[in-house]
């Protein structure tokens, strides 16, 4: 009996890989995933976006109810902390997640083979990888340690790993990534977070609101630096009111451990001084995770950083092996990889799909969150581009005053000569969905005055939207 051939295997079964394989097999394609963890959805699902935004709402509930429950009139005893009950409801939605994206597989007829993969060479038009089993994979491969699969196409969407820093190499409990960081068994009395980026500032988020001192030390002058700049300064004013200490334009040039803690010495400019703490999160960024994927012998040429260079069609430089998501350029978030993987399989049918890379939002899960999408004013300024300026505060939003929830506001960019909007930043309640009504009217090239005619129900958070949009040809009511 011939070995079967698929149209389409995929290395990877994170946010772009499940996702391609899923489309490319409604498409009628013979699918395959090879993936070495055990679970589906990669880091997002696992030790990422899912696990951590169950413990930001986790512990915005708990804060919630030890400092602002009094305000409504609601009258409790002070809360306490059941740690071990919190990082059991994350791994209940993790593996609620992570079970639908297998019943999707069985679904669509998706071959999953759990183990690592290595490109292996082509055999005429049809390319080879091989797969070394970790366990049993559900596919009759129990009494084989490895096997070779065939496939017309390779799609490479194996993600990325946590930068490590000189000096403060990972050992899993006193320097974590954010993996271990979504895990820790009690709540430290002194996290120090190395890197002022999302990541640093959405973990660092969690444990102070259970508790926690928390110190970020940043290299540079600013955190969150490519953030528009009057919405990353709000958040900084923000997370300082809720106890958080930045040391920026620092570094971290020693580490010293002591019985568990640490003391690491700090170095900004000519100063030095020496800091103690019990838990250090280095989230200082992410590198394409490459590693044991035989590219080199495969002939798939890397970029600079390590990223694979790919045409429009995701095409590396061997014709049939594709890649996406964080191993390509672009920014390293789940949403962007899931639509390349769309575009991708819709691509290998013959669709002429795209990713309108322009308007992919960014979203920082802190409390307040922020939302961002398109051009900042510094983005702007540095490219002569003439724009007008229109803004809101939620102060004067009517929902957000209900809710008790007046910090921050909308911001939106526009051209002005056409109005089109060029640039939408939001701080403030749930700005992670509101942002999806400035995404929408971006990609379809809308103005701030489609934005300001639109009906924005009465009271919404969404309200703010439309204010800022008549505030770009000051005409808002409320403000």
């Amino acid at each position: 009996m011939a070995e079967q051939v698929y149209d389409l295997i995929v290395i990877g079964g994170g946010p772009g890989g499940y996702v391609a394989a899923i489309r490319a097999a409604q498409l009628g394609m013979g699918v395959a995933v090879v993936e070495r963890r055990e679970r589906l959805g990669g880091v997002c699902l696992n030790e990422g976006c899912i696990p951590s935004k169950a413990l930001l709402d986790s512990s915005e509930l708990f804060a919630l109810a030890r400092d602002r429950f009094a305000g409504h009139g609601i009258d409790i005893p002070a809360p306490t902390l059941n740690l071990s009950r919190m990082l059991a409801r994350k791994d209940e939605v993790v593996t609620k997640l992570t079970d639908g994206i297998a019943f999707l597989f069985k679904k669509n007829k998706i071959a999953l083979f759990i183990g690592t993969a290595r490109l292996a060479g082509k055999d005429g038009d049809t390319h080879q990888v091989e797969v070394e089993f970790s366990r049993d994979s559900g596919s009759g491969s129990r009494d084989q340690e490895k096997q070779t699969l065939l496939g017309k196409r390779f799609l490479l969407a194996t993600g990325s790993t946590p930068a490590e820093l000189p000096g403060l190499p990972f050992d899993g409990d006193l320097v974590v990534s954010a993996r271990e960081a979504l895990a820790f068994d009690r709540v430290p009395e002194h996290l120090l977070v190395v890197g002022g980026g999302y990541i640093g500032l959405e973990l660092g988020s969690v444990w102070r609101r259970l508790g926690a001192k928390v110190t970020v030390v940043e290299v540079l002058p600013k955190v969150l630096p490519n953030m528009d700049r009057q919405v990353a300064d709000t958040l900084v004013r923000s997370l300082k009111k809720q106890g958080f200490t930045f040391r920026l334009e620092t570094r971290v040039t020693e580490l010293e451990r002591r019985d568990g803690t640490a003391m690491v010495t700090l170095k900004s400019g000519d100063v030095t001084e020496q800091l103690a703490c019990d838990k250090i999160l280095v989230a200082a960024g992410r590198h394409p995770l490459t590693a044991g994927l035989g590219l080199e012998e495969a002939g798939v040429a890397l970029e600079s950083g390590g990223r694979i260079g790919v045409n429009g069609n995701y095409e590396t430089s061997v014709p049939g092996i594709f890649a996406i998501g964080d191993l390509v350029h672009g920014p390293m978030l789940a949403h962007k990889a899931m639509e390349e993987g769309v575009v991708f399989a819709e691509r290998q049918a013959g669709q002429a799909s795209q990713v309108d890379y322009e308007f992919i939002p960014g979203i920082i899960y802190t409390w307040p969150e922020v939302a961002s999408v398109g051009k900042t004013e510094e983005d702007l300024t540095r490219d002569a581009v003439p724009y007008a300026t229109g803004r809101f505060p939620f102060s004067a939003n009517g929902r957000a005053r209900c809710m008790d929830e007046g910090e921050g506001f909308v911001k939106i960019l526009a051209h002005q000569s056409t109005g089109r909007v060029l640039g939408v930043h939001i701080i403030g309640p749930r700005a992670s969905d509101m942002i999806a009504e400035a995404v929408t009217v971006m990609t379809y090239g809308g103005s701030a005055q489609d934005v300001a005619m639109t009906f924005h129900a009465h009271p919404t958070l969404s309200e703010a939207m439309k204010e800022a949009a008549l505030d770009v040809d000051k005409a808002a009511i409320h403000a």
